[in-house]
């Protein structure tokens, strides 16, 4: 009987897509009914503990076996053996549905901090529970899931795939980040008048291009974290655009002012340009960071709540994106400063 309970519920878990919280869950815990007093909870706990290792929690059901609550295990050893069981039943303990998808729900899973969730139907009765095991599980395996979805992989490879599968993840958005790299060279070749007149400023911009793609980046991982919460509204979406770019701008500041001052002195001490001539240079990294981490935040949040609007996985879709559309953003405000500033203005230097 006991091995035909066993091939039920392994049919039953199996039932469900690898997707659905129901295929995680195990049978490994205790029921008992509402009715029931202190006294004889703890005579069906005595008589179940030996059949279960999850006995902290004790899970409870009406007469029509609908999940009705939890008690603790601590709850019920301290109670008075001719209480209600009314008075130590949690009737607001959390709980999932079986059909609910896994990554939708792993924010809530964390903000619950339970060591077992139940697993319930449509119907209300429990299917079975997720432990804090399970859990862990879940949420190491949804991390490294988004991890490799911003790498620009459809899932985490495995030590076991063949290079040519490795490879067939891999190449799609390579390719497309490789035309969307030309374009960026076909920018920077419409300001080679500008570096061929003012060479310095080569220099310096690969410290542009990092730091408005390191913002971005950081952007878009806050965004696609906090796209996870499912009852996001617009006002929330336009709040956090509006956060971001503060951030963007408050640091860009920042670090421009500090461009200014350490630039202007590195290149007036060690490149041999005139005082003014290296501030005007310095200035110029300084204002085209401020404008390109500024314009990266904004970037970095909207690309991510664009995907998202149109039904599109924003990890997967984003990551490779962010960096070729950050490096452009930096590229064009760069050179555009510098010729704008620089050479437009050169009479003055």
């Amino acid at each position: 009987m006991k091995r035909k309970n066993i091939l039920t519920d392994i049919r039953s878990i199996n039932s469900y897509n690898i997707e659905e919280i129901g295929s995680l869950i195990t049978t490994n815990y205790i029921k008992i009914s509402r009715e029931l007093s202190v006294r004889q909870a703890m005579r069906e706990l005595i008589k179940e503990a030996g059949k279960h290792d999850n006995i902290s929690t004790i899970y409870v059901v009406d007469q029509n076996d609908r999940f009705y609550g939890a008690i603790d295990l601590k709850d019920l050893i301290a109670a008075r053996k001719y209480d209600s069981l009314d008075n130590i039943i949690t009737r607001s303990y959390p709980y999932l549905l079986d059909h609910e998808n896994i990554s939708e729900n792993i924010e809530k899973i964390k903000d619950y901090g339970q060591d077992s969730l139940p697993v319930l139907t449509s119907e209300g009765k429990i299917l079975g529970i997720l432990t804090s095991r399970d859990m862990l599980e879940v949420i190491d395996d949804e991390m490294g899931d988004d991890y490799a979805k911003l790498g620009g992989l459809t899932k985490e490879e495995d030590l076991k795939e063949t290079t040519k599968e490795s490879m067939k993840k891999r190449l799609p958005w390579l390719i497309i980040l490789l035309f969307l790299g030309m374009g960026v060279s076909t920018v920077v070749g419409v300001f080679e008048n500008i570096v061929a007149v003012l060479p310095i400023i080569i220099c310096f911009q690969s410290l542009i291009l990092d730091m408005a793609g390191n913002v971005g980046t950081q952007s878009l991982a806050v965004t696609i974290r906090v796209l996870m919460d499912e009852e996001m509204d617009g006002k929330d979406k336009l709040s956090l655009v509006i956060k971001e770019l503060k951030i963007g701008l408050g640091n860009g500041i920042l670090l421009g002012f500090l461009s200014l001052f350490f630039l202007g002195i590195y290149i007036y001490f060690f490149k041999n340009y005139r005082f003014f001539h290296a501030l005007m240079i310095s200035g110029c990294v300084g204002t085209a960071l401020l404008v390109s981490m500024a314009i990266s935040s904004l970037v970095g949040t909207l690309i991510p709540l664009f995907f998202h609007k149109i039904k599109v996985d924003p990890a997967i879709a984003s990551g490779p994106l962010i960096t070729t559309v950050n490096d452009l953003v930096a590229v064009v405000t760069y050179y555009g400063l510098s010729w704008l500033f620089l050479i437009q203005w050169r009479h003055f230097i």
